[in-house]
């Protein structure tokens, strides 16, 4: 009873209920004025028209458009309706504005060291056109000097978080998609707390929908009473939209500007497999780094921080001057996506990353939910040669987005993709790697959430240590989990093959 009071209760299901009594309200005004009803429905058609006009005119991806038009075309006289509702049509103007005079800041803060991208360019030319595309479109430079380590599981990735928290003597900064009490955020909290009374400035950003389900309501509340400053990040509110976009899927953590943490793994106990909502296990990844590529983190952490609560207007004193630079081969840039800058930064790194590679790239993503490039490019590296592998969850977390991405295995199984389920259970883990030499580990995921509306980061790696480590990881990945057949697809017909083409029309709204 307590667990259905506490759903019952939520902001997201008050909120839903809001939403679906306006609707309803409206329909009951249109009734009330049944004598006018032609003239409504005129109205409400020529509405629905304009809706149409001004998705065709926009700049989206055709997919979404598409998405869009069929239901407003199928419900003429609420389609235009749903659209203003739904349709994010209006950006919220403060996150906007807040995103335009943050990333001026970014821009003096973050500067590219001359010698070090020279340094790169020479060693490979290729590489550096990625590294110059996320420099230049998401201001973010590549750094050397920076030793990563690779957690295959969320267990270790926490335990060595713990002890870098203990030896924190500045600052500490946590961003995290959710935050949820349990033995994994209590250990973090209790250390956090610590070192609060030793003086430390400790910072926590989680989003409000993230963990809406998970968190008391105005828990940034109860942290600032105990002296950690806390931000719910775009708090959700009962309104006519029921907006769940624009979220902060990052997972950031920041020590003395020395270390930096992030991956998929989240501050809930699934993630350390304390809990098993999913099958037996719960697999995710996550990277430490430690050198001068952390300013990148602290710079981005910053930023989302003054997009809410505007506190720093020279990020420089958080940066770690190091005395002894990390000895550490390769290279390491930490980049960002915005839904607010125009630029599908996390997409079109994968997208660059699938189009050079020449012998193999492997994937892991919970989600395979993509747009027609995407697809596109995985079909052209198959067919070209390269080995293209793709490991997805054996056990699903969401049942619709399940059948939407085992709905695109039999087109890319069809152009040589090889595509896997991790048998043990959920898959979070969002990595790419490419011909043992560069990877992406961060949290964006195959989908159109990850790519077009929420704010994202990674960490892009060139011939780094761990690399050997993703290598080791994914091997052994394969050989725990089914490789998917083109019988194993005929068996799922009628999800695979009709279930799943229609909800494929619709997968840029859900």
């Amino acid at each position: 009873m307590r667990k259905f009071l506490h759903m019952a209760l939520n902001r997201v299901v008050i909120t839903g209920l809001l939403v679906v009594l306006q609707i309803g309200f409206f329909v009951l005004e249109i009734l009330r004025w049944g004598n006018y009803y032609v003239a409504i429905a005129i109205v409400l058609r020529l509405l629905s028209l304009g809706a149409v006009v001004a998705i065709i005119l926009r700049s989206n991806d055709p997919a979404v458009k598409l998405a869009w038009i069929v239901p407003i075309l199928m419900f003429p006289l609420f389609g235009g309706i749903m659209y203003l509702a739904f349709g994010h049509v209006f950006l919220p103007g403060k996150l906007r504005r807040s995103w335009e005079s943050t990333s001026h800041q970014m821009e003096k803060s973050l500067r590219q060291e001359p010698a070090v991208f020279e340094r790169l360019q020479a060693e490979a030319p290729e590489i550096a056109n990625q590294s110059r595309y996320l420099l230049e479109r998401a201001g973010t430079p590549v750094w050397d000097h920076t030793a990563a380590v690779y957690y295959d599981d969320g267990l270790p990735y926490w335990k060595e978080l713990l002890k870098d928290l203990e030896q924190a003597r500045r600052y500490i900064f946590l961003e995290y998609f959710i935050v949820g009490e349990g033995a994994m955020w209590d250990a973090v909290l209790e250390v956090l707390e610590r070192k609060v009374g030793e003086g430390v400035e400790v910072r926590l950003i989680y989003d409000d929908v993230g963990s809406v389900f998970v968190l008391p309501k105005n828990y940034d509340q109860v942290m600032e009473k105990k002296g950690i400053k806390c931000i719910a990040f775009n708090r959700i509110i009962p309104f006519m939209a029921l907006i769940l976009n624009n979220r902060d899927h990052r997972k950031i953590a920041v020590i003395d500007g020395r270390v930096g943490y992030t991956g998929g793994i989240n501050m809930a106990d699934e993630y350390i497999n304390y809990t098993h909502p999913h099958g037996d296990h719960w697999k995710d990844a996550g990277i430490r780094i430690e050198g001068e590529a952390v300013r990148n983190f602290t710079a981005m952490f910053l930023q989302m921080w003054n997009m809410a609560r505007h506190t720093e207007d020279d990020y420089s004193p958080y940066f770690c001057q190091f005395a002894v630079k990390p000895e550490a081969a390769g290279y390491v840039q930490p980049y960002m996506d915005s839904p607010l800058d125009g630029e599908l930064i996390g997409e079109s790194v994968y997208l660059n990353m699938i189009g050079s590679a020449r012998k193999y790239v492997y994937i892991f993503t919970p989600y395979l939910v993509t747009d027609n490039e995407v697809v596109t490019a995985l079909k052209l590296a198959a067919k070209r040669g390269v080995d293209v592998r793709i490991v997805t969850p054996g056990v699903p977390d969401k049942k619709t987005i399940y059948w939407l991405t085992q709905s695109n295995y039999q087109p890319l199984i069809e152009a040589g993709v090889r595509i896997y389920q991790y048998t043990p259970g959920f898959l979070h883990s969002k990595c790419v790697l490419c011909d043992g030499e560069t990877a992406v580990v961060g949290t964006i995921n195959f989908d159109y959430r990850s790519f077009y509306h929420h704010f994202e980061c990674g960490v892009f790696l060139y011939r780094v240590e761990a690399i050997r480590e993703i290598q080791r990881d994914m091997d052994e990945t394969f050989a725990a989990s089914e490789l998917i057949t083109m019988e194993w697809c005929r068996k799922k017909f009628v999800k695979s093959n009709v279930i799943g083409p229609i909800l494929k029309l619709f997968s840029p709204l859900l």
